[in-house]
């Protein structure tokens, strides 16, 4: 529903041009896929969105950096994650997306959670953007003070076809956990904290970069813990998926928070199908690269400060697109091939 009234509200905003900015240069539409509203994959795609497009009659730059993709009409689509934005580009349903390197990996290779299906070979990167924290959130006062105590609990772990299910799956088996030993609810994190709020669970999974919406307003309003994730059990993991590399959250991530909490890190990675126009990707990369761009990001969104070119290329996990490959090369970033 909310895909069709967005598709929607283009084509009105498309109709409404004047006839004469219409028929003198085409409005193409640039679709990224992100996250649920409440995590951080939206606001940064709504920011990317803003900052790449460039449809017609639209105010200029007054110096010569890019300003948005002429003809251009990038749109944030809110999604189910990674899981459901590889699968989109794949088929070609989503013009790019972001992933979880993990997850893109596993979906290029046919590995892993994707054992058994063809390996997404149209995948393409554009960039790496930042580092993504797994979040264990759990009611304050619940005796939860680590994944083992999640025994016998009520859990969320997002839904099918995001990345934090994975990532909870590969936390819960390294530490003997399963449905059979704990309740487990695939919900949102949106859901997960309503729920939360009512009593009705106990913990949920995340993966999102900090400061994620949806965890602040539970700080804010509710009486919640954020659950260290540590232990042999995790130094087991770092070393079996070299996608996973240990991180914090930090103190001051989130108001009230006093100290640092031990956890996995991922990276957010921006792709696209090896099937689009190499130079509108190159375009697109240009843009994203731009002070213009960097600037609205860094005033848009804590994350947005992370996003920067020179960790572009960080653990990249498919092959970048020709287009975003030139870009780099342009930067002194790539070896001529």
């Amino acid at each position: 529903m909310k895909k069709g009234l967005t598709l929607l509200l283009l084509w009105l905003s498309m109709t409404a041009l004047p006839a004469t900015l219409q028929s003198a240069e085409t409005l193409k539409l640039f679709r990224i896929g992100t996250g649920g509203e409440g995590g951080t994959y939206y606001p940064i795609g709504q920011l990317i969105a803003r900052a790449t497009s460039g449809p017609p009659g639209a105010a200029g730059c007054r110096d010569e950096e890019p300003c948005g993709v002429p003809g251009l009409l990038a749109v944030a689509q809110a999604a189910n994650g990674s899981v459901a934005n590889v699968a989109d580009i794949q088929r070609g349903i989503l013009e790019s997306g972001f992933s979880q390197s993990d997850v893109a990996h596993w979906a290029y290779t046919g590995s892993e959670t994707f054992r058994g299906e063809p390996p997404m070979h149209r995948l393409r990167t554009i960039a790496s953007l930042y580092s993504e924290s797994i979040h264990l959130v759990t009611r304050r006062g619940s005796g939860i003070r680590g994944i083992r105590d999640l025994k016998g609990r009520r859990v969320a772990l997002d839904e099918p076809g995001s990345g934090t299910l994975i990532d909870a799956e590969i936390l819960l088996r390294a530490f003997g956990l399963s449905r059979e030993n704990m309740t487990i609810e695939y919900a949102k994190y949106e859901l997960a904290a309503k729920k939360m709020r009512n009593g009705s669970l106990d913990a949920f999974f995340i993966v999102a970069g900090y400061p994620a919406k949806a965890i602040s307003r539970l700080l804010r309003d509710e009486g919640i813990d954020l659950v260290p994730i540590e232990g042999p059990e995790v130094d087991a993991i770092l070393r079996d998926y070299p996608f996973f590399s240990s991180g914090e959250i930090p103190a001051g991530a989130y108001r009230g928070l006093t100290r640092a909490i031990p956890t996995i890190n991922v990276r957010a990675q921006w792709l696209t199908s090896a099937a689009l126009d190499d130079e509108l990707i190159y375009r697109i990369t240009r843009n994203l690269w731009s002070s213009r761009s960097l600037r609205m990001l860094r005033e848009g969104h804590p994350k947005g400060r992370e996003i920067r070119l020179d960790h572009a290329l960080d653990a990249l996990a498919v092959p970048l697109h020709p287009g975003a490959a030139r870009f780099y090369r342009e930067q002194g970033m790539l070896k001529d091939s």
